[in-house]
């Protein structure tokens, strides 16, 4: 037998589970706890201390709704006083209407989402798939377009609203639909961009494909395409959810009636009088205003990862 064939047949004889069960156990390293922090240590330490960094917040403002006091300062003890005081204070003083106010940002809030998605999802798959003059120059428009934030338009949104409420008052000052609108044309611009590296992950294998079998640009969208960019569109909506209802310069410019505000105006007002402020109530009203949210985050949370990440190596 020659060498190379004496050596394989050790090779395999070493490999096999008799021989791996009648080697003896090799002697464990002794734990070093130098070592171990250098490898993986500091790891669990700085992620530890960012969970703490996170948590904290929302611990302090959770103690403060339920602190019966009404003040913040009684609240830097956690937890050191327990009541649902703030609460049924917020619910049933019928001079802050709370539950319009929930009910407006929750309105708000998902048409503006719904149709972000939708316009976004056009605007993305037009980019994307049809070549038309203007499109690189359109495209980069809409990505330099958002490098102003809205806040330096206030002054301009407010006075085309004034002017458009004296032609259609339905969709003014002071309504939820002229709100919306100014919520769409904002974020209208950086979900395009967002969606158009998702749309351009496809294949235009599938695009050519269904126009084969007859299918238009319309179904092609509609009953092929959105199915397949479903995580996109899941993080788009969630994105323009949570924006829309943290906002708080233009809907308190827009909105002037108390019961068409929505909570981050309405909440405002409970802190606004320097002479009575009830933190209280306002820590509960953050609770709850929180609480949608984290619905709609945990029921889109399979598509978030895949919706972040997918687009970006385009």
């Amino acid at each position: 037998m020659s060498d190379s064939t004496t050596t394989r047949a050790h090779a395999g004889t070493a490999g096999s589970p008799r021989a791996l069960k009648m080697a003896p156990d090799l002697p464990r390293r002794p734990f070093n706890l130098r070592r171990w922090f250098f490898a993986t240590g500091w790891r669990h330490i700085v992620g530890v201390i960012m969970v703490l960094y996170s948590v904290f917040p929302l611990l302090y403002v959770l103690s403060a709704s339920l602190n019966p006091r009404g003040t913040l300062t009684g609240s830097n003890q956690l937890f050191s006083a327990i009541g649902l005081d703030a609460y049924a204070r917020l619910l049933n003083d019928p001079d802050q209407p709370f539950a319009a106010w929930f009910g407006n940002t929750l309105l708000i809030a998902g048409v503006t989402a719904v149709c972000s998605v939708f316009l976004g999802a056009l605007a993305a798959y037009s980019f994307s798939r049809m070549r038309f003059k203007g499109r690189r120059m359109g495209l980069m428009s809409v990505v330099l377009v958002q490098m102003f934030p809205q806040l330096l338009a206030v002054v301009a949104i407010f006075m085309v609203m004034s002017t458009i409420s004296d032609i259609f008052p339905a969709i003014g000052l002071n309504t939820h639909i002229g709100l919306i609108m100014v919520y769409l044309g904002g974020a209208l611009g950086v979900n395009t961009y967002l969606m158009y590296g998702f749309f351009n992950t496809v294949p235009t294998d599938i695009d050519e494909a269904a126009k084969i079998d007859g299918a238009s640009h319309a179904r092609i969208f509609f009953t092929i395409i959105l199915r397949l960019v479903a995580p996109i569109l899941a993080v788009v909506a969630l994105l323009s959810f949570i924006s829309t209802t943290n906002e708080f310069v233009v809907a308190s410019i827009l909105l002037i009636d108390p019961e068409k505000q929505t909570l981050a105006v309405g909440l405002y007002k409970l802190v606004s009088n320097p002479n009575y402020a009830d933190w209280s109530a306002f820590s509960a009203g953050a609770v709850l205003a929180a609480l949608p949210v984290m619905a709609l985050f945990l029921f889109l949370q399979k598509y978030i990862v895949g919706g972040l990440t997918a687009g970006a190596v385009k």
